[in-house]
């Protein structure tokens, strides 16, 4: 009887040794053939999952955007119950660091992604799309948080909520370079929250 194979995980499984290599050295010179040498499998098994490299970039993508959704969901429902707007917007902005070396992965290969849509109009538009979603997630929670934001202008609400993922995004970068520990970096956090929540 035929092996049955799960073609998403097989996708997945290539994605994932895409990341390997952006990992360490960005996407702009990773080859078909070395994301199949990383995989384990043959160039002719990746290139009947994906066509192009452009296509692998774009699956890569989603699923590292799935991961980062699973992460976050993680980390609010660590939070001990009831789960308050404050202790679920706090898990959320936590999880966007890269603290361990699963996240530290996947920042980095955010950044492979976020370097090649710079020049690439198609990825920088499901980058802005991703972003936007997180700034009213973020958006939403403050809203529900602080009274004070709940009254104010959505605009306003977006307005501080870019100001916390942009703060998270300069964090993000001083962990990836050692100048700043975990510890540190959620020190930072806290206290640009209890400021955004008026506490």
């Amino acid at each position: 009887m035929p092996k049955q194979v799960d073609h998403e995980q097989r996708r997945n499984q290539i994605s994932e040794a895409l990341w390997r290599i952006a990992a360490e050295r960005g996407l702009e010179a990773v080859s078909m053939r070395e994301v199949a040498a990383a995989a384990g499998v043959s160039i002719g098994l990746v290139q009947h999952y994906f066509a192009s490299k452009d296509e692998l970039v774009v699956h890569a993508t989603s699923h590292l955007r799935r991961r980062l959704d699973e992460r976050i969901r993680r980390g609010v429902a660590a939070v001990p119950e009831p789960v308050t707007p404050p202790a679920a917007l706090r898990a959320l902005l936590t999880a966007l660091l890269p603290a361990d070396p699963e996240s530290r992965a996947e920042t980095l290969v955010g950044i492979a992604v976020f370097i090649r849509a710079l020049n690439d109009p198609a990825l920088a538009d499901r980058y802005r799309q991703g972003r936007a979603q997180l700034t009213a997630a973020v958006a939403d929670l403050l809203g529900r948080a602080a009274p004070a934001a709940g009254e104010s202008s959505g605009e306003e609400a977006e307005l501080a909520a870019d100001t916390l993922l942009a703060l998270v995004d300069g964090l993000a970068s001083d962990l990836l370079l050692g100048h700043l520990s975990p510890e540190r970096a959620q020190r930072i956090l806290d206290r640009q929250l209890t400021n955004a929540l008026g506490r």
